[in-house]
């Protein structure tokens, strides 16, 4: 069914209903340019949805996980960000983002908040399945190689939270950073993507970020430090090319 988490009492009549103890909310509002002229949606999806599952949960004492995302930071790091790294949002998402992050933690509510990136996978709008679909259908495409991050499989994210979940939580809550493993560009990303998929008669070219006009300036930084996970809970996290073969191969069979 369809709930409203924006009506913090459609939240509390379903967890009381159902006896949830546990909610993982990956509902955000992440269309970055958009954001900046439509900011009012934004912060209600990014900032107050989230309270209002903090407030409920800790009404029942339940526990939230979030999933944030890297857009908190600046962007400007030369070493992959810890969890304690400062916060300096540029733009609107990013912002209301952080927004969402503080709200939680001022509730009290028991909390797992895991900042991620360059997220894809087999279903809805992403980079991959654009990129499988353009490398199909054009001979070139310039693609940004100025901003350096990590590919991280949703399925990878969602079996970790699964892991954290199963390993026990008590005395571990707060915030945690998951991405796959190894550092690339969207250009690297892209070609890797060609590649695997058979698309290499598409030439793909590297280009500055400043050759796609965006209101927000992206972060040329996105790499995230996953110590703190892996020692807390064990994970074992795989390298993006290996997660994005699996991706390819999955989407091949859909």
């Amino acid at each position: 069914f369809l709930l409203d988490i924006t009506d913090i009492n459609a939240v509390r009549t379903v967890v009381n209903r159902f006896e949830v103890d546990v909610i993982v909310n990956c509902a955000a509002y992440t269309d970055v340019d958009k954001a900046e002229t439509d900011r009012e949606r934004c912060a209600l999806l990014n900032a107050k949805a989230p309270e209002n599952l903090a407030v409920v949960m800790k009404e029942t004492g339940g526990l939230l996980v979030h999933i944030s995302t890297d857009y908190v930071f600046a962007g400007n790091a030369d070493r992959p960000y810890g969890e304690d790294a400062p916060c300096a949002p540029t733009s609107v998402y990013g912002q209301t983002k952080l927004d969402g992050e503080t709200a939680i933690a001022r509730t009290g509510c028991r909390h797992i908040i895991i900042r991620t990136a360059w997220l894809y996978s087999e279903y809805g709008r992403n980079f991959v399945k654009t990129m499988l679909s353009l490398t199909s259908s054009r001979p070139k495409l310039n693609v940004v190689s100025d901003q350096r991050g990590t590919p991280t499989y949703a399925l990878d994210l969602a079996e970790t939270i699964l892991t954290m979940l199963q390993a026990g939580l008590d005395g571990k809550e707060g915030i945690y950073h998951y991405s796959d493993e190894g550092v690339c560009t969207w250009y690297d990303f892209a070609k890797t993507i060609a590649q695997y998929s058979g698309h290499d008669k598409c030439e793909i070219l590297p280009c500055t970020s400043e050759e796609f006009p965006s209101p927000v300036r992206r972060p040329s930084y996105s790499v995230l430090d996953k110590t703190k996970i892996k020692e807390t809970f064990g994970v074992k996290v795989p390298y993006w090319t290996d997660s994005l073969k699996k991706c390819i191969a999955n989407l091949k069979n859909i």
